[in-house]
This record gives C-alpha cells, sequence and structure tokens, in this order.
C-alpha cells in the first residue's frame, strides 16, 4: 500500500476512535469538513475497483440531507442511546451501526448512522425487493456463461439451466450469490437499468445515503449506503411474505446441470443458523467495504433488526457481534432515539418551489414588459441571478449545519 494511503487509513482509524470517545474532529484536523460527522462519503477505495470507465468523470456523493432521516438525535456520529442506558457490548466495534424494532420502527440505539459506507453484499436485499417489485416469482429465466462467470461469490447456476425468479432469489439471499444476482438483473433489462430501478427504489423508501453501483454490492463507482438505510430497505423487505421467508430457510435446492443432481444451498447467516429466535438477514464483505452484516431476531413477540458497517472480525466475527448487539436490544428500555422512515422526505410544506427551481415567469400584464421584450428579458435574468445567490446561500447553510453537527461474502 503506497504511504499516502497507509496515511489515510490511520486518518481514518483515528478519526472513527476519537468520534467514538466524543472527541470533537476538528481538533484531530484544524479545520472541520462537511464529511466528518456524519461521513459524507466512504473512505477511500484501497483498490481500483471504484475507478470510473475511461471519460467518465467520479460520481460526487449523494447530498447530504439538511436534517437527519429519522430523527435529530440520528446525526450524531458518535453513540445515541436512550438517557440511562448502559453502554453498548464492548465487541461491538462496527465504524457504524444501528438496532431497530421491525415493526414499529423504533431506531432503540445506533452510532454513527448515517455515515455513509459501502454496502458489500447486503445491497443484495435492495436486488431482492427490487425484483419482488418487477418480476413474477414464477417466471423462469435461462442462467448464462455471463452470469457463472460473475467475480466473488456464487450460488452455482448452471449456463443453459432454468430457473424460476424464486429459485434465483433463493441462492441470492442464502448464499449470496452474484452470479444470482447478474441473472435478475438481466431480467430486468439488464445491469444499468437495474441499477437505475434500485436507486429509484432506495430514494422512494427515504434511504437518502444509499447509492448503488451493481446488483452484486461488488464495488464500485460512487457506492455507498449507511447502517441507517439498509435498515430501513431491511424492514421493507421483511414485509414481503415471499422475502421473509427466504430470509429465513436454512435449507434449499435448486435445479442443478441437466441431468445432475439438484444444487443443495444452506443460508450463510449465523444469525438464523445459531442466534435463538434468528430470522436472517444478510452478510457482506469486500476490500473496500470491509465487513458488513445484518441480522434479525425475535424474543417475546418483539423483532429486531442490527445492522453492523465497516467491521473486522476483532475481537470476535461480524456475526457473534450482532449477536451480542441484538441481546442488547432485547434487554434496553427507554425512549426510542429515532424511527425507520419508508417514505421519501416530503415537500416543503409551504409548497414553495426549492430556490434553485425558481423561473421568471413574466406575463403580459407584468410591469416590465410583454414576454420576450428585453425588459422581462432582464428582469428574468435578475431573477435567476438572486435565484443563484439563494441557491449559493442555502448551499453555504447547509456546509456549516453539516460541520457543527458535531462468515461473509463480496
Amino acid at each position: 500500500m503506497p504511504r499516502s494511503a497507509r496515511g489515510s487509513v490511520l486518518l481514518l482509524r483515528t478519526k472513527i476512535a476519537l468520534c467514538a470517545l466524543g472527541v470533537a474532529l476538528p481538533l484531530l484536523s484544524g479545520t472541520a469538513h462537511a464529511q466528518d460527522c456524519p461521513a459524507a462519503a466512504p473512505p477511500p477505495a484501497v483498490d481500483t475497483s471504484e475507478v470510473p470507465p475511461p471519460g467518465e468523470p467520479a460520481p460526487e456523493p449523494v447530498p447530504v440531507p439538511e436534517t437527519p432521516v429519522g430523527g435529530d438525535q440520528l446525526g450524531s456520529c458518535g453513540p445515541v442511546l436512550p438517557p440511562g442506558a448502559p453502554a453498548p457490548p464492548p465487541e461491538v466495534t462496527a465504524a457504524s451501526w444501528v438496532l431497530a424494532d421491525l415493526d414499529t420502527g423504533e431506531v432503540l440505539a445506533a452510532h454513527d448512522p448515517h455515515a455513509r459506507h459501502r454496502p458489500a453484499s447486503t445491497i443484495k436485499v435492495l436486488t431482492a425487493l427490487t425484483a419482488l417489485r418487477e418480476l413474477r416469482l414464477d417466471d423462469t429465466l435461462v442462467a448464462t456463461q455471463e452470469d457463472a462467470n460473475q467475480e466473488g461469490s456464487r450460488v452455482g447456476l448452471f449456463p443453459g439451466s432454468t430457473y424460476t425468479v424464486r429459485e434465483v432469489l433463493t441462492g441470492l439471499i442464502l448464499r449470496s450469490g452474484n452470479d444470482a444476482a447478474h441473472a435478475l438483473a438481466m431480467k430486468m433489462g439488464g445491469v444499468a437499468a437495474t441499477v437505475d430501478k434500485m436507486n429509484a427504489l432506495a430514494a422512494s423508501l427515504g434511504a437518502l445515503d444509499t447509492r448503488t453501483a451493481t446488483p452484486s454490492g461488488l464495488d464500485g463507482p460512487g457506492m455507498s449506503t449507511s447502517a441507517y438505510d439498509l435498515a430501513v430497505i431491511f424492514r421493507v423487505a421483511m414485509q414481503e411474505p415471499e422475502f421473509a421467508k427466504i430470509a429465513g430457510t436454512h435449507q434449499a435446492f435448486l435445479p442443478g446441470a441437466p441431468g445432475g443432481p439438484p444444487l443443495e444451498v444452506w443460508s450463510d447467516n449465523q444469525v438464523l443458523r445459531a442466534y435463538p429466535g434468528g430470522l436472517g438477514g444478510k452478510t457482506g464483505f469486500t476490500d473496500d467495504a470491509r465487513h458488513t452484516f445484518i441480522g434479525a431476531a425475535e424474543r417475546d413477540g418483539r423483532r429486531l433488526v442490527a445492522v453492523l458497517m465497516r467491521g473486522e472480525n476483532q475481537p470476535v466475527r461480524q456475526s457473534a457481534q450482532t449477536m451480542r448487539l441484538l441481546d442488547y436490544g432485547f434487554a434496553l428500555g427507554g425512549e426510542p432515539v429515532g424511527e425507520l422512515v419508508t417514505t421519501s422526505p416530503a415537500p416543503p410544506a409551504d409548497g414553495e418551489p426549492e430556490a434553485d427551481q425558481v423561473q421568471a415567469q413574466p406575463t403580459d400584464s407584468s410591469p416590465f414588459g410583454t414576454v420576450g421584450g428585453p425588459l422581462a428579458l432582464l428582469a428574468a435574468a435578475g431573477v435567476a441571478v438572486a435565484a443563484a445567490i439563494a441557491v449559493q446561500r442555502r448551499r453555504a447553510a447547509l456546509a456549516r449545519r453539516r460541520r457543527s453537527s458535531g462468515d461473509d461474502h463480496p
């Protein structure tokens, strides 16, 4: 790793450690940055997987909302706990996490919930949800060699074999098949079209930290999400009976090679397999994303989900960290610290357009003359300048606010 990259990684780790201790980040860097709290973009990539195609610019980070989705407390970059709550389990060392109730949508506790990180294969929950809304479960597709050649984890789709959408979804969720993700994407109109549909669905759910670049979760230009967004997406997915059924499946059989035995598939989610009341979830890992994990469980009539992002298998594996966090959540009392909002934020209450949408619309009765006349054009230019100034002021205010807010598969 180049010296500059090692320095960036060390700086990031130091910032995370200081943030966890409640130390103000400006003390570290000398100046505050909009991306510090919460992080507006994932840390720098460690490989070339996110380099845009030749001639295409690198995508800008997705805009940070003026107010944190789900509640003001969720804008924190440190622990977000109910008053008087005990400290979270010390084994939970992921950079960002959220603990929420799947039924009520209450966020029980969190740490840096809106920080942007790469999702790795946890984004397959969004892929599955998109497929469930775009395709019929009994529709069929024929696996291709391109599907089978996908990088990373594969369920084992055999080129030339016919599968139902339900079977491919099973391979996607249980074994995190990148071949399954590609096959579903092609069924939905191709990879680019599917990515667009996934991003549109995320936006409609209010998952405003999320932009996917691949249907599999393999890293790509501009990819990001947050622990909060993944909790939202998983909650919505679990409201789909077929997704909940697949996520809770321990073992399934898919068609194998023509004339061969069926393909046996086991869930890779240790929360489902080893945690009492486990409901399932999703695992993920890439070199850039590090370990990501979603785990859900039910106890005494309550269903909780824990989402961990940018974790390491230290001091215990991510699955074990997730189980510790679920134990913590089931024992936690007090008021919620936020909510999982599953709709896109409403437009301004007064119905006024945003400043950058204002356009001059002079009429014949305008004191500046008729439409298209010199005075009308002058007036339009003045309005445009005023609008531009308003936009800049709004962006500057937003920047000030940001600065002051204080077992896995690729």
